[in-house]
């Protein structure tokens, strides 16, 4: 029983999502694609496939482990906003997907924004219920992206 209700935990990108998210990102060969709330790490596994150097972010130490088992990429075990303020590199891609009742949205735009490079993309993956000032947003029955681009330093 306890294993079932771990799994509704996770809520994997749907295959629909995914290919909006890498049709929206094109071309990220040698880009540093971070993924926040990694659970599972299938976008960072397809980031990995389309050439990007990728750090996965997952604060469940299980999870964690199993991506690790699957990559040869960095993983870190951490909260995502802690992970985004010690973070002292810049990023081309930031992907996260929290759970759909995470508390914290607007610092994580406000962290994820900081640590991209000029030009660089945030994606921000969550329940239609919510709306952002990003500036696309599109839409997957429940499941919305919100875009940023980071236009200045």
């Amino acid at each position: 029983m306890e294993k079932s209700r771990r799994k509704t935990k996770i809520r994997p990108t749907s295959s629909v999502v995914k290919q909006a998210v890498f049709n929206i990102l094109g071309n990220i060969n040698g880009c540093l694609f971070i993924d926040l709330f990694a659970g599972t790490g299938q976008m960072g596994f397809e980031a990995e496939e389309r050439g990007a150097k990728v750090i996965f972010v997952e604060k469940n130490p299980k999870l964690a482990k199993e991506i690790i088992k699957k990559t040869r990429s960095k993983v870190v075990i951490s909260d995502a906003l802690k992970f985004l303020m010690g973070f002292e590199d810049k990023a081309d891609v930031i992907f996260a997907d929290p759970p759909y009742d995470y508390e914290n949205y607007e610092k994580l735009i406000e962290l994820s924004l900081k640590v991209l490079n000029k030009g660089g993309i945030f994606i921000l993956e969550h329940s239609k219920k919510v709306n952002f000032n990003s500036s696309k947003k599109k839409v997957y029955g429940d499941t919305v992206l919100s875009v940023w681009r980071k236009d200045d330093d």
